[in-house]
């Protein structure tokens, strides 16, 4: 009885020591996700943060068989929704949509209830996508070369319009400014919707705007694109030149990514990193994305990371030129 006894326990042993190294990894990436997801976007509804977020729900939903919940939190220029997340537990469950805004927000505001470098785990960069530079048919230019050359002579009076003080398409249109060495007038909209209405009707004489809902207005003849924001042409703009041909050196292209609340598991992350740049990756999602004027990036964590930082070096370089102060 005894040898069976020391036979028994040998063999629990060495079942234990064979299954050791899987209980180990099993431990390490917890289960995750364990629990349904939740990406916050610090905007409204049907703007391209809430489609891109909706759209890697989606898809995440399908790989994981755990529910992705996509929680609209718009409000203080970004800040309520990017609070929620930072306060958020950083167990992987509860992810930020993040664009140009998060990258500006230290630079325009003057305090934030986070700290936007500490606060968060960058995860991935989704998606980039030029802005196309669009002008009434009343102003009588047909390239940047043009423009710059208006305003230069009648410096201040060609005003331009944005979706608001400290968005995206108003520090292109600052550093369009800056670059061409010229002085020309802010207005700024709530949203840009307002500000392409006026633009249609001629009350401001041009405005930088996003591809899509754009594209329309150009194809109808009643806007006038001369240039896209990126240093190379875009796919579905093949015909407009890159502002970068006449303006060496212009890009103000609008981006997307994800974070994850700081303290997020490495592997967490590295996780939520390879399943998402493998949705990037697929054939049906990277032709939708190419159709809405955007592209496809999903590199590492920490590429995003190193682009996240420039991102808000330059665009503070920028406030800090053009006198900007939030609203």
């Amino acid at each position: 009885m005894d040898r069976l006894l020391k036979l028994s326990y040998g063999m629990c042993v060495a079942a234990l020591v064979a299954i050791g190294p899987v209980r180990v990894a099993m431990g390490q990436d917890g289960g995750y996700p364990s629990k349904p997801l939740r990406i916050i976007v610090p905007f409204a509804p049907n703007g391209p943060n809430d489609i891109l977020a909706r759209m890697v729900g989606q898809k995440l939903t399908a790989a994981w068989k755990q529910q992705v919940i996509v929680d609209n939190r718009p409000g203080g220029g970004t800040v309520i929704g990017t609070e929620l997340a930072a306060r958020a537990a950083p167990d992987g469950h509860t992810l930020l949509m993040v664009s140009t805004s998060t990258a500006v927000n230290p630079s325009l505001k003057k305090s934030l209830p986070y700290d936007t470098l500490k606060d968060f785990a960058p995860v991935i960069e989704l998606a980039s996508s030029p802005n196309v530079l669009v002008v009434h048919p009343s102003l009588p230019v047909r390239s940047v070369r043009d423009l710059i050359r208006l305003a230069k002579s009648k410096p201040g009076a060609i005003n331009y319009g944005s979706g608001g003080t400290g968005a995206a398409t108003h520090l292109a249109g600052e550093l369009l400014c800056i670059i061409g060495g010229v002085r020309m007038t802010h207005v700024p909209y709530k949203g840009a919707g307002p500000a392409t209405i006026d633009l249609l009707s001629g009350e401001v004489s041009w405005m930088f705007g996003t591809i899509l809902p754009t594209l329309p207005h150009i194809k109808s003849g009643r806007l006038r694109a001369i240039g896209v924001s990126s240093l190379k042409r875009s796919e579905a703009l093949p015909d407009v030149p890159a502002i970068a041909e006449t303006l060496p050196g212009f890009e103000a292209t609008s981006w997307y990514g994800i974070f994850a609340p700081a303290g997020t598991p490495k592997n967490t992350i590295a996780k939520l990193n390879e399943e998402i740049a493998r949705i990037l990756k697929s054939p049906d999602v990277r032709e939708y994305l190419l159709r809405q004027g955007a592209n496809p990036v999903g590199d590492t964590a920490e590429k995003f990371d190193a682009h996240f930082r420039e991102q808000i070096v330059k665009w503070g370089k920028v406030i800090k030129q053009a006198g900007i102060q939030a609203n």
